[in-house]
This record gives C-alpha cells, sequence and structure tokens, in this order.
C-alpha cells in the first residue's frame, strides 16, 4: 500500500483500533463512488425527458432537486455497501480492484464516519425531498421510503440482498425503475404504465453492473459465503445469461424507441456505431478477476452511452418547454 503523506492526512487516535485517518472530502467522494453515478442519473434523465415528452413541458428547478435526490441515494448505497462488507471481512486488499474503490481497506478509516456519511446522504437525500413531496404529494415520499430500504437491505443485515441470488433484481429495479416511477410521478403528478415499460433496458443495464462484478468476483464471493447469481449458476452460464441480456438490452431500446418515440429512433444507428468499440471488447472480457477493474469500466461506460443515447431517443420524439 502507497503510504500517504502527513501533510495531506491527518490522523485522529482511536483508543482501539490505533491511528485512523480523518474521513476527509476527498475519501468522503471516493466512498461515494462518483464513476457508479449513471447508475442513478441515466434513469433519472430519461424519466426527466419522458415527462418532459408526457406533457409538455418540464420544471427545471424540480429536475435538479429529483437528480441530487437520486444522486444522494447512489452515493449511500456506495457507502453502505463499502462500510458492510468491511466490517464482515469481505473486502481487502488481495483482491483486483483499484485503491479508489476500496477506501477502507486502503486508507485506515474509521469505519463508523463511514457508516455515519451514509446516513448522511440519506438524510440529506430526505430534506431535499420535502421540495418534491411540497410540490408532487406524499406519493415520491413513500416511493422514496421504499428506496431507502432497499438501498440499507441491500448491504445490512445478517443475509443481505447482495449476498443473495436476487442482487443483480434488486439493484437493477430500484436504479432501473423505482428511480423512472419516482421521477416521471414527482414532475407529471400522475403515474403512466409506461413507464414500466420504458423503464426495462435501465433495469437490465444497472443488473449487469452488478452481474459484472459478481461474475468477477465469483471464487471471492463463494468464499465469503454470498450466494450470488453468479456462484450459483458458474462462470460458464453466467456468461451465456450476461451475453443474452445485453442483446435484450439493445433491443428493448430500439423496440420502444420505434413503438413510443418515433421521431427520435433516427438517433439509434448512432448509438450503435458508440457502443459497438465499448461492447465488443465487454462480450470478449472473461469476467475473471484479473480483468475485474477493466470489466467494470466497461459495463459502466456502455451504460452511459446506451443510456444516454436512450434519453436522446426519447427527448428527440417531441418538443417541450423549460420553465421554472
Amino acid at each position: 500500500m502507497d503510504e500517504i503523506s502527513e501533510d495531506k492526512v491527518q490522523t485522529i487516535e482511536n483508543p482501539f483500533a490505533g491511528a485512523y485517518h480523518v474521513l476527509t472530502p476527498k475519501f468522503a467522494l471516493q466512498l461515494a463512488a462518483p464513476h457508479t453515478w449513471p447508475a442513478a442519473i441515466l434513469p433519472c434523465l430519461a424519466a426527466v425527458c419522458a415527462a418532459g415528452v408526457s406533457t409538455g413541458h418540464i420544471s427545471i428547478l424540480a429536475s435538479m432537486a429529483l437528480l441530487a435526490i437520486c444522486i444522494l441515494f447512489q452515493a449511500a448505497a456506495n457507502t453502505f455497501n463499502d462500510y458492510f462488507d468491511y466490517i464482515k471481512g469481505a473486502d481487502s486488499a488481495d483482491d483486483n480492484v483499484e485503491v479508489s474503490d476500496s477506501t477502507l481497506v486502503y486508507e485506515n478509516l474509521n469505519p463508523r464516519h463511514a457508516l455515519i456519511l451514509a446516513i448522511g446522504f440519506v438524510v440529506a437525500a430526505f430534506l431535499l425531498g420535502i421540495f418534491i413531496v411540497i410540490r408532487a404529494g406524499f406519493v415520491p415520499l413513500v416511493i422514496a421510503i421504499v428506496g431507502a430500504a432497499v438501498v440499507v437491505l441491500y448491504s445490512a443485515g445478517k443475509t443481505p440482498l447482495s449476498y443473495l441470488p436476487v442482487g443483480e433484481i434488486a439493484s437493477g429495479l430500484f436504479f432501473g425503475m423505482i428511480i423512472p416511477v419516482a421521477v416521471f410521478y414527482s414532475l407529471t403528478g400522475a403515474f403512466d404504465w409506461r413507464i414500466l415499460l420504458w423503464s426495462l433496458p435501465f433495469v437490465i443495464g444497472v443488473g449487469l453492473i452488478m452481474m459484472t462484478n459478481n461474475t468477477c468476483d465469483i471464487e471471492k464471493d463463494l468464499d465469503a459465503g454470498r450466494r450470488t447469481l453468479p456462484g450459483r449458476l458458474g462462470r460458464d452460464r453466467i456468461l451465456e445469461v450476461y451475453h443474452w441480456a445485453i442483446l435484450a438490452w439493445l433491443v428493448l431500446i430500439i423496440l420502444f424507441g420505434a413503438i413510443f418515440f418515433t421521431n427520435g429512433i433516427i438517433i439509434a444507428p448512432f448509438m450503435l456505431l458508440a457502443a459497438w468499440p465499448v461492447l465488443k471488447p465487454l462480450v470478449a472480457n472473461p469476467l475473471t478477476p484479473q480483468t475485474r477493474v477493466k470489466a467494470m469500466g466497461q459495463i459502466l461506460s456502455v451504460n452511459v452511452i446506451l443510456g444516454g443515447f436512450y434519453s436522446a431517443i426519447i427527448c428527440a420524439s417531441s418538443a417541450f418547454a423549460l420553465v421554472a
């Protein structure tokens, strides 16, 4: 582990665990893991576009508040996950991860401070949500409470969701579907069943982020007692599921664009051209511990490309006005 200079990091004395590094803004940002935020930002963006297409106008202020709330929930999920994995001993310096992706392991931070930070992210999201509740009523609050429960249960408890074969489904449904439903309702004041269909590509995309991670970590997770879906199926079978899921992801975006957002479907060929250089090596990646860092970068990049172009397809299908 690289030495950290004393002029950059101060330490505090802990009578039980020795000297911990202070949780600086830099370390807090690492725990929040901004590189994973597209999993929350892009479903929110697509829902904003869908709301604009449906109503003919979009509130910029409300959209920005909703985006911030989604990011805070993502940051909380990342921090909770790091905290619980650390105290359970599931993360170690022997794992094939970047230093910034395992802050508690490499930076000698007080895990209690990480837990407080995670709770702070959730509290900040709910405080910001007061504006949305005043504007759209209590339905978004109920959805947010359900989402917060999923965020905590995903990592906490004796048998968290991330330790079960439903981890991919749980993360996909929360970030890929619950977020779009909440954002769409908050901006339109109504529930449209079509948003459930429109969010399916994000359910797959976000779920594949978790599947990528879990497939690369099959051996480590089995040793830690995790019963993930890739662990149950094995690497060969899960790779087949993985490749079919990528195909379904692409097909659904094009299909929904052609059916619901016809005027924007012209963007689809450009999406395929932009995605191919990243999709090709991702499909060829064996998803082993040694290729974990590369695989995570690839799947996050594909999420950004497909999610961004899907939002553009929705947005280009109909004009709408931006209001305060």
